[in-house]
């Protein structure tokens, strides 16, 4: 060979002439192409089987898991299952979200390794992208991390109402991103996760109704007999929905001559309005039959005045 004289062809490795090592290497004839698939073929098989049958019990395994947990947590803690297993799949959910995305990046840095693409050099120019972006996405990372503590928590779960970010509705979705709430006009909001100071669950393992009336206080005995045979007659009416019968919690003076008196009781979360419906529907026409009329101008969390009788 003639000094100086470039190499033949066949004897030039790929990539020479360049400063640096090609980024990956594409076989030229169809017989290169056989040789590789019959030499790679059953690696990148194996790859993507293992992928599918690592996320396919990662589905299963850990699904189970986490539902057993669940149920034995909501036995210990005396907590709604019903309630906790919503709360274990919304959980389920996410954590499977996040493993695929985990799967796909290893899946793919594996694949490009059989294809002979220099992981390591695409990593580098991917960092000095990726700080750049990551000044901008500390947002979304603020949302993540928030979003997995509700979840691990647990202070809400798809099918709960809740006030959040200015919000009081059903919760429709959850992800690591954002929370979704359905409000009762029919409009849904989407609330990022990282604003979620404070959340307001309005539908935990209990709930309690409440209902102020205001009577004479010369009346207030004979007005705790009404509200008691009320509460007997609900508790056979409405059955398992009611865990604790109506009762006056307290009363206090309104005026020289009135007193308000605050009823509560324990219910079941999805029976909520409709108890406190038929709750004041039954003291309305109880009072009237005893000649104390209720007039109905709710305010707050509801409340009753009784006019006095003539």
């Amino acid at each position: 060979m003639r000094r100086g004289a470039p190499p033949a062809p066949e004897l030039r490795p790929p990539g020479a002439g360049l400063n640096s090592q090609p980024l990956f290497l594409v076989p030229g004839s169809w017989d290169e192409w056989r040789e590789w698939l019959e030499s790679h073929g059953p690696d990148i098989a194996g790859i993507a089987i293992g992928l599918v049958l690592v996320r396919f019990l990662f589905h299963r395994l850990f699904a189970r898991l986490l539902r057993e947990a669940a149920n034995r947590a909501a036995r210990a803690r005396r907590e709604d299952p019903e309630a906790v297993r919503k709360r274990a799949e919304t959980l389920l959910s996410t954590l499977d979200w996040l493993f695929t995305i985990f799967l796909v990046f290893v899946g793919s840095a594996l694949l490009l390794d059989q294809f002979d693409i220099q992981v390591s050099a695409l990593i580098a120019g991917v960092s000095v992208i990726g700080i750049a972006v990551g000044l901008g996405t500390q947002t979304l990372v603020k949302d993540v991390i928030n979003g997995f503590f509700i979840l691990v928590e647990g202070q809400y779960a798809v099918g709960d109402t809740v006030t959040v970010g200015g919000a009081t509705g059903e919760v429709i979705e959850i992800n690591p991103r954002r929370t979704v709430v359905r409000d009762s006009d029919g409009n849904v909001h989407s609330i990022p996760n990282s604003t979620i100071t404070v959340a307001t669950n309005l539908t935990p393992a209990l709930s309690r109704i409440r209902v102020d009336i205001e009577v004479p206080f010369r009346e207030s005995e004979a007005a705790r007999a009404l509200v008691a045979e009320v509460a007997s007659a609900l508790s056979r009416t409405m059955g398992d929905s009611v865990t604790s019968p109506a009762r006056v919690a307290h009363q206090r003076m309104v005026t020289d001559t009135d007193v308000c008196m605050t009823i509560i009781a324990d219910v079941r979360p999805p029976d909520r309005w409709e108890v406190e419906a038929e709750l004041r529907r039954s003291l309305k026409r109880r009072f009237e039959a005893a000649k104390a009329g209720l007039a109905f101008p709710v305010t707050g969390s509801g409340s009753a005045r009784a006019l006095p009788t003539s």
